[in-house]
């Protein structure tokens, strides 16, 4: 009897994650590189319309982040999504979304891995690209080895880098509107002023493609991708009735402050002509302080150097919070992959700090090919995997979406009550479905044609791989 307590606790994970811990977890996987360096090539299609995009893709991310929220409050398990496709809609299903979810983030780490071996180039170009990656491998898988606080402890104040960065950055804006130091074209009329709020139209085709706001929704709605890192932690959260909903719930008021506040200064503080596709919002509220110096400890410092550094230290955080994200979600789907018996049994060995050891392991081994592929085959090769980070992302949004349609018609014959009701089902759920579709329809002919053909191949892919390895 002792004996099956004991392993019955061996292959439990520990409560470890506090309120704080998931209110910056949630939050940091709404805030990324998308924000900080990506909104450029949205802003060039779409101009001040962008700012309708990011609000509608928001309301659609927390959607489905109230579908997943639900089931995982319910049910507060290992494994998040792909322990319920596993149980209300079958075991392909099941098997497919997690292992959906692994190869989406092994390849998330393989990019976030590469980017963080240019910011630190930024700073010190000696050291050779590899040299850094690894050194950034071997301390954040080291950090999550011990222990799931140390790795929420590491996530919250990644998250805290990066929320104050944004409040600086807004509040900042904000003053140079109000003081009119932001230079002769910073003005609120931008929004609107240079041919309106819809300046490419919706469905404006150029000579080379697609414009307008519809074509920027699919680049816009993947900068959400990682909000449903929050179910991941639901196994590991303590009192996870309290705070999954607390912070689901959240999540929208800071993404309507984060990404339309940062737009609205943005385009307030520059017209959307002056806005190029590698643009940051960052550099562009500071752009306009161009020639002004100040001294430190007895050195002359130039704006545009203290910006620069600034600038590449939050970028380095955001690679770093994504990376650290990975290998924990990551090594927590292995673990519930395992314990559904659509993964190897020994994935579910836990150390003695009740931390899936081996599926962190398995996990960082992948990535760390990922970066020796990256280093060794073409260029294009690169160019196919990242395609397929779409695609995975998309399957995992519309998984979720259905599987909670499933997970709700299962505990209303039962007579079971939610503990947290989604928003407006089942017509969000369906108003979601067909969103994700059109964003696909949109890629299709906005020039993410092999994306939408990766999604067929991939799914029949894991089929086959599913039908080989005959789960139990």
């Amino acid at each position: 009897m002792d004996k099956e307590k004991k392993t019955e606790k061996n292959e439990t994970l520990v409560r470890g994650l506090t309120n704080r811990h998931i209110q910056l977890i949630a939050l940091g996987g709404a805030i990324g590189t998308g924000l900080f360096l990506g909104i450029g090539p949205a802003a060039v299609l779409a101009g001040p319309s962008v700012i309708l995009g990011y609000a509608l893709a928001g309301i659609i991310a927390f959607f489905i982040m109230r579908q997943l929220g639900e089931m995982v409050v319910q049910e507060p398990v290992s494994g998040s999504f792909s322990y319920f496709a596993y149980k209300y809609w079958g075991n392909f299903p099941g098997f497919a979304s997690g292992w959906n979810y692994w190869i989406l983030y092994i390849l998330v780490s393989m990019a976030e891995l590469t980017a963080i071996g240019h910011y630190i180039h930024f700073w010190w170009p000696e050291i050779p690209l590899w040299v850094s990656s690894l050194f950034f491998f071997i301390v954040i898988n080291a950090l999550n080895l011990a222990s799931v606080k140390v790795y929420g402890e590491t996530e919250f104040w990644f998250s805290i880098i990066k929320v104050v960065a944004i409040i600086a950055m807004i509040v900042f804006g904000v003053y140079l509107l109000i003081s009119g130091t932001g230079g002769e074209k910073a003005s609120i009329t931008n929004l609107w002023n240079d041919g309106g709020f819809f300046p490419k139209g919706l469905f404006n085709k150029t000579e080379h493609g697609y414009s307008g706001l519809f074509a920027a929704m699919a680049m816009i709605m993947f900068s959400f991708g990682g909000l449903e890192l929050i179910g991941i932690t639901a196994a590991e959260a303590k009192n996870p009735e309290k705070t999954i909903p607390q912070a689901t719930n959240q999540v929208i008021y800071r993404i309507l402050i984060f990404y339309v506040g940062a737009l609205v200064i943005l385009f307030s503080l520059s017209p959307w002509r002056d806005i190029t596709e590698g643009s940051s919002p960052f550099v562009m509220v500071f752009q306009n302080l161009n020639g002004l110096e100040f001294s430190l400890f007895g050195k002359i410092i130039q704006f545009n150097t203290l910006i620069a550094n600034v600038l590449n230290l939050i970028v380095l955080t955001a690679a770093l919070s994504v990376y650290n994200s990975s290998v924990y979600s990551n090594s927590r789907m292995l673990f519930g992959l395992a314990q559904q018996g659509n993964a190897p049994k020994f994935l579910k060995k836990l150390n003695k700090n009740s931390v899936p050891i081996n599926a962190i392991i398995v996990s960082s081994c992948f990535a760390g090919i990922c970066i020796i592929i990256n280093k060794l085959v073409p260029e294009k090769a690169f160019e196919y995997l990242m395609a397929l980070v779409v695609s995975t992302l998309i399957i995992n949004w519309l998984m979720i979406c259905y599987t909670h349609l499933k997970f709700k018609k299962s505990i209303s014959k039962s007579g079971v009550q939610s503990k947290f009701p989604s928003i407006f089902y089942p017509v969000s759920n369906y108003i979601c479905i067909v969103f994700l579709v059109l964003i696909l329809g949109l890629m299709s002919i906005t020039g993410m044609e092999i994306q939408v053909i990766l999604i067929p191949v991939w799914i029949g892919f894991l089929f086959v791989m599913y039908k080989l390895y005959k789960p139990e």
